[in-house]
């Protein structure tokens, strides 16, 4: 929680910088949700440095339609594995 914290508050920085409202940058956070997902906006923020709010929910969208599409692929990947176990040993599997 504690790392969380920290790094929705650089991103609210960030934002902030930029000459948004800290509100923004609290949203985007909450959007986002993890650490890994805000550093990745907060490198965002800091190479492109986006003039228009809608550019920077444009890229927290992004981030998000990102994560959802490698949870899809780690879901399928997972499921296509037991397909396989099951193929391999049959009903029943290794016992």
């Amino acid at each position: 929680m504690r790392e969380w914290t920290i790094t929705k508050n650089d991103l609210v920085y960030e934002i902030e910088m930029l000459g948004f409202p800290a509100d923004l940058g609290e949203q985007v956070a909450k959007m986002l949700g993890s650490p890994k997902a805000m550093q990745r906006m907060i490198a965002y923020l800091h190479y492109v440095k986006p003039r228009k709010a809608e550019l920077i929910v444009d890229e927290a969208l992004a981030i998000c339609s990102d994560i959802e599409a490698w949870r899809e692929k780690k879901e399928v990947e997972a499921a296509n594995a037991k397909y396989n176990e099951l193929l391999y040993y049959g009903i029943g599997g290794r016992e």
